[in-house]
């Protein structure tokens, strides 16, 4: 019985060892348009536009409250200085 229970135990650990515990959180790839509801709790990266000029794709990165990894693209008027 103890050898039985042995195994049973040893079973169970490797099983657990095995198994995949990770929570496998694909990144959410929001759509641009007008009343676009963000749900923004972290900013993890901002796409810097301060040496662009024109309109530029520029590319949000955050997490919402409930911790999923969102990416947002869009479309900005960069804020370049003409210094001649």
């Amino acid at each position: 019985m103890k050898l039985f229970m042995l195994g049973f135990t040893t079973l169970l650990t490797s099983g657990s060892v095995f198994a995949d515990t990770a929570e496998h959180s694909s990144v959410i790839h929001d759509k641009t348009g007008f009343y676009v509801h963000m749900d923004v709790a972290k900013v993890i990266s901002i796409t810097d536009v301060s040496d662009q000029c024109g309109v530029i794709f520029a590319r949000l990165d955050y997490l919402d409250h409930q911790g999923r990894e969102h990416v947002l693209d869009y479309l900005v008027q960069g804020s370049c200085t003409n210094e001649n």
